[in-house]
C-alpha cells in the first residue's frame, strides 16, 4: 500500500510512504579498488637535493621542487629523501624502489533484492546507529517517524524546521533536518536532508531521493544496484 503526501514548509518536496510489517532484507556490498601510480627510484642524495629515476627517466629535484610525473620532492640529506607521489608521503633511501599505488576512483556497490511483499528493504545507518530501512523512490527525502528520530539521537524539535504533511484525512506536523551521515553497504554520504513525521508513521523509515539520488541507480525488477563513484 502506498500513500502520497503533500509537505508544507519544505519546498518541492514530496513523501511516498509505505505501510508494511515483517519485511525481508537482503544487502550485497561490494568494493573494487583500483592501484597505479609512477615507479621511483632513488639514486642519488645530497643535502638538499636528490636524484631520482622516475618511469626510468632520471630527475634532479631540489626540496619543495615537482617532477614532470608529479613527484615532489620535501627534504633530502646524505641518508634519504622525503617524497610525495600521488598525494603519498614516502621516505626513500639510495638505490631503494619507492612503490606508490595510489587508490585512483574506485566504485562501491550495493545491491538490494526484493523481499517477500515485493519491496526493497535493507539496513543501514543513520549518524552512526543501525536503521532498517524501506527503498523509496517517490520519497524526495530520507523519512523516519518521532520515535525512530529519538533513538537517532536527532533534536528535531531543536534543529529542525516545522514543516506539515497533508493527507487525505488531516494535516500531520513534520519537521525537516539534516543528517551527519548516511550509510547503506559500504556507500556513506554526509549532509543527507531527511523529514521527521509527528507520530508512529512510516513504521519503517524510507530511503528516499536526498540519498538515492546521489548515486547510480539501476533496477531490473528483482534486483536495484546502487553505486557510487569516487
Amino acid at each position: 500500500m502506498e500513500a502520497n503526501f503533500l509537505i508544507h514548509g519544505a519546498p518541492n518536496l514530496r513523501l511516498s510512504r509505505f505501510l508494511a510489517i515483517g519485511l525481508v532484507f537482503s544487502l550485497v556490498g561490494l568494493a573494487f579498488p583500483v592501484m597505479s601510480g609512477p615507479d621511483v627510484r632513488v639514486v642519488g642524495l645530497f643535502k638538499q637535493r636528490a636524484v631520482l629515476l622516475i618511469d626510468g627517466k632520471q630527475r634532479l629535484l631540489a626540496v619543495g621542487e615537482t617532477s614532470p610525473e608529479g613527484v615532489k620532492l620535501l627534504s633530502a640529506d646524505s641518508e634519504s629523501a622525503v617524497l610525495v607521489v600521488d598525494g603519498m608521503e614516502f621516505k626513500g633511501t639510495l638505490d631503494g624502489r619507492v612503490s606508490a599505488r595510489k587508490k585512483t576512483p574506485s566504485m562501491q556497490v550495493v545491491q538490494i533484492r526484493r523481499n517477500s511483499m515485493s519491496m526493497y528493504s535493507t539496513v543501514g545507518s543513520i549518524n552512526g546507529l543501525p536503521v532498517s530501512f524501506l527503498v523509496d523512490t517517490g520519497a524526495t527525502q530520507i523519512a523516519m517517524n518521532d520515535a525512530q528520530a529519538r533513538r537517532l539521537g536527532i533534536d528535531y524539535r531543536v534543529v529542525g524546521e516545522p514543516a506539515a504533511i497533508t493527507t487525505a484525512s488531516r494535516v500531520e506536523r513534520a519537521w525537516a533536518v539534516m543528517l551527519d551521515s548516511v550509510k547503506v553497504g559500504d556507500i556513506e554520504l554526509s549532509n543527507v536532508s531527511a523529514i521527521v513525521l509527528e507520530g508512529t508513521q512510516p513504521e519503517q523509515a524510507l530511503l528516499g531521493m536526498s540519498f538515492l539520488g546521489r548515486l547510480e541507480m539501476r533496477n531490473d525488477g528483482q534486483l536495484m544496484t546502487l553505486r557510487r563513484k569516487y
